[in-house]
């Protein structure tokens, strides 16, 4: 044995001879450093950086992690130079949140129509969050909320949520929803139904109701006959008896609900009329289990034209059935990490999007299959629930992507993964939704290229 103890011992060492040649460079001489020395430097040119570089900086870095603008970036931004202020202004301005009588006064007047700034800013608004809460001190009214939807004509989404109002001294922090939603709220006075009448043509309404007034919906969707996109959270929207309710004039092309009650088939059946006419519907998610009856009208009436299709899980056969009479689907979605494997292997050519959940109890076999099979599909994402990172087939899943060049997107957040598959309120011609400034309307886009 040797020395070391662990290698055994083969005889004496071989003595090998290799030739070595050694290339020394010289230092660089005088008419080198001269050509150094020639080489042109880039500099910001005298004018600083052209605008439409620095604007298309700004575009990019828009949105934050969450999904929303960077404010702290673009606040910034307005402050490095007079040439940069408007343009990352305008940028700001692209999404306003009114929740207060104060933000309001600082909104109008910023926005002042009066002013050449003022009307550049509210041109750039499109999309608008305001609440109105009536339990809180100085909260934002409906005159108001009127006013500022008013000063921004190119404004084509709202998301709106609406408070009911307790006894001062009687609320309570946290109460269940169904306490919250039996709290009165007031109907839309005349002055401010007409001043949203007179205002801009919005195309998608979000509407969240946490109050026992169900009607007020029913007086939005009467002022904006160009919606194209609706959602509604809460309260349930209820046709009062023995009222003769005109037909509803939207095609709709969207529809999201996330009500505490299932919504009656003869509000669905008045709501969607139009849309049913006129085959325009291509999205619907529900954001609540619906039941197999509701499901199953829903499809009856809009799957032949359906593009993408949402439900919280298809592990019952009859919601797996539903979503296989859809033959023009491009995209399913579903948060839970069980569904009927036939689902799957029925899934038709079209199919661009699918997105699961996954846990240790997941039938993958027929998800690799589609991967393995389908050519337009585009991008799979997969939210882990507890141990799904050791399922013994995500390896296969991710080979299979990867082979068919398709996109896995992870994630252990649903919240993130709701983030990853909702864009803006506009059908997009491809999926899986991307939320950039590209996704806006083209019409609109020309307001931050004035």
């Amino acid at each position: 044995m040797t020395f070391c103890g662990y290698l055994p011992y083969s005889g004496p060492p071989m003595v090998v001879e290799h030739e070595i040649s050694l290339k020394f460079t010289s230092s660089p001489s005088p008419n080198d450093l001269e050509v150094y020395d020639n080489v042109r430097i880039p500099r910001v040119p005298a004018g600083g950086i052209p605008i439409e570089m620095v604007l298309t900086i700004l575009e990019a870095a828009y949105f934050d992690d969450r999904g929303g603008p960077d404010i702290d970036l673009l606040s910034n931004c307005t402050l490095v130079c007079k040439a940069w202020s408007l343009h990352a202004q305008k940028l700001l301005f692209r999404r306003v949140r009114l929740c207060s009588h104060s933000a309001f006064a600082s909104f109008t007047y910023a926005a002042d129509r009066s002013s050449l700034r003022g009307r550049i800013l509210g041109d750039a608004v499109i999309q608008m969050r305001a609440v109105l809460d009536y339990n809180q001190p100085g909260c934002l009214n409906q005159s108001s909320l009127a006013v500022a939807v008013s000063n921004c004509p190119n404004l084509y989404e709202l998301d709106l949520a609406q408070y009911g109002c307790v006894t001062p001294g009687k609320d309570v922090v946290g109460s269940p929803a169904q306490e919250r939603m039996r709290r009165p709220a007031p109907s839309f006075d005349e002055h401010s139904l007409a001043l949203l009448n007179a205002g801009p043509r919005i195309t998608a309404l979000n509407f969240s109701n946490w109050s026992e007034n169900n009607q007020s919906v029913l007086q939005l969707l009467e002022v904006w006959p160009s919606l194209k996109s609706l959602s509604i959270t809460g309260a349930s929207p209820v046709l009062s008896p023995g009222v003769t309710y005109p037909p509803f004039p939207c095609a709709l092309e969207e529809l999201r609900l996330n009500c505490q009650r299932e919504p009656a088939k003869e509000f669905l059946g008045w709501l969607l009329h139009r849309s049913a006419e006129e085959k325009s519907l291509r999205v619907i998610d529900l954001e609540r289990q619906p039941s197999p009856e509701l499901l199953d009208f829903l499809v009856e009436k809009h799957g032949e034209t359906l593009h993408s299709l949402a439900v919280p899980s298809f592990a019952m056969h009859e919601h797996a059935h539903a979503a296989m009479r859809c033959r023009s689907i491009r995209e399913l979605r579903t948060e839970s990490s069980w569904s009927s494997p036939v689902i799957c292997r029925q899934m038709p050519e079209t199919i661009q999007h699918l997105a699961f959940g996954l846990d240790l109890d997941t039938l993958l076999n027929p998800i690799i299959d589609l991967v393995k099979t389908r050519d337009d599909l585009q991008a799979v994402t997969v939210n882990i629930w507890r141990d799904g990172h050791r399922h013994p087939q995500l390896a296969s899943l991710q080979m299979a992507c990867a082979y068919r060049g398709v996109d896995l997107r992870l994630t252990r957040d649903v919240r993130r993964m709701r983030l990853l598959v909702r864009g803006n309120p506009v059908v997009p011609p491809m999926y899986p939704r991307t939320q950039t400034l590209d996704s806006m309307q083209p019409a609109v886009r020309s307001v931050f290229l004035a």
